[in-house]
């Protein structure tokens, strides 16, 4: 101990980093940061894996292999919504993800690699290992989809915001046990106790009748010549009661999706205003992932001529709303001659048909002007 003691001296640093409370308060609550994270990532995860990627070619979407890979089979060991989440998971978590093509024809997750960047040249990707793998040859950006999250990763974020969170969980943890503790006062003879042996067997039995009482429900304490053991009632300790456990994991929680920009109260599933907190995640938090991914899809599977002729990478996100809860404002738009039919099924996420009547603005009486109106009710009593 005396010579660790002189090394922290010397190194306040490295002191910090192996201070024992820190340790003992941060280190065995590492499931509150772990539960945290995957519940706010996951979340977003799922959302995004529900998405479809559809290959649009002018007007008419194609199911062709880019399709099969990026919505069924991305590779031969998982299928399109695992991979997408794993694929924002890490993106999210580690703030970049790079995704390579094998010569199969494989989308493939790097689980490492190394990136070196160029002002005019096309950035290099190499080291880039998958499942314990290593590829031998370097990537080209051009070759491979390549994302970053934001400026900065996460992960040293939560960690940092962690260390507070995690001593005062762990401490408000150790502040709740303490409550109604049954504890114990043990007078001792110490004249009994001269030599060393009968010392050390003295504290062998203190240590063995302190674990039986904290471990067993009955615990029996035989008499001892010198020793006397009394229990004392903790009725009047403050304590913190469980609501204060609870609301430093949810503070934590509500931290990490704060950052993330995923509502808490949808999170947690509350139904209060259930759709606005919907509606403001799929917009400010999703569509803006979305369009990452897809500007990335538009450039790295199509040239600038076969985009500018109609074909691209459209996402077509997951919907809170179904068809029958828009019925009525689609009748509306349809009816006042604002949109066509084709014009209303492309943004309902429908692909257009081949029909000359959905391709029509249409309006019925009810938009048009009462002249008209009139002129129309003349010709009609005329007629008749």
């Amino acid at each position: 101990m005396g010579f660790l003691d002189v090394i922290f001296k010397r190194n306040s640093e490295l002191g910090f980093m192996f201070d024992a409370e820190l340790f003992q308060q941060t280190s065995n609550r590492v499931h509150m940061k772990k539960l945290a994270i995957d519940t706010c990532v996951s979340f977003i995860g799922r959302t995004i894996s529900q998405s479809e990627f559809r290959v649009k070619n002018g007007d008419t979407f194609v199911k062709d292999e880019l399709y099969y890979r990026l919505n069924i089979r991305p590779n031969k060991n998982q299928t399109a919504s695992t991979f997408w989440q794993t694929f924002i998971q890490k993106l999210i978590y580690e703030n970049e993800c790079l995704i390579i093509q094998s010569d199969e024809g494989d989308l493939l997750i790097a689980d490492d690699f190394t990136h070196t960047e160029y002002a005019v040249y096309d950035d290099i990707f190499s080291n880039v290992v998958v499942k314990g793998f290593e590829f031998k040859r370097t990537f080209k950006q051009e070759d491979v989809i390549h994302l970053r999250y934001s400026n900065e990763k996460l992960g040293p974020l939560i960690d940092s915001l962690f260390v507070d969170y995690g001593e005062l969980f762990g401490r408000v943890l150790a502040s709740q046990k303490r409550k109604n503790q049954i504890r114990g006062t043990v007078d001792m003879d110490m004249i009994s106790a001269k030599t060393t042996e009968q010392q050390a067997k003295l504290q062998e039995f203190i240590n063995n009748m302190y674990k039986a009482i904290d471990t067993k429900d009955v615990a029996i304490v035989p008499q001892q010549k010198g020793i006397k053991y009394e229990e004392v009632s903790a009725n009047g300790l403050s304590g913190q009661s469980v609501d204060e456990i609870n609301k430093v994991s949810n503070g934590f929680l509500d931290q990490i999706a704060f950052a993330l920009g995923i509502p808490v109260s949808l999170l947690r599933g509350d139904m209060a205003d259930v759709e606005k907190q919907t509606k403001n995640y799929m917009f400010f938090t999703i569509a803006p992932l979305l369009k990452k991914i897809k500007d990335e899809a538009n450039v790295k599977f199509f040239d600038q001529k076969e985009y500018l002729s109609g074909k691209c990478i459209e996402i077509r996100k997951a919907s809170y709303q179904n068809i029958f809860d828009l019925a009525t404002a689609v009748d509306k738009l349809r009816a006042s001659g604002m949109f066509t039919g084709n014009e209303l099924r492309s943004e309902l996420g429908f692909e257009r048909v081949d029909d000359p009547l959905l391709d029509k603005y249409v309006i019925t009486k009810n938009y048009q002007e009462s002249s008209e109106a009139l002129k129309g009710g003349e010709n009609s009593d005329s007629e008749t």
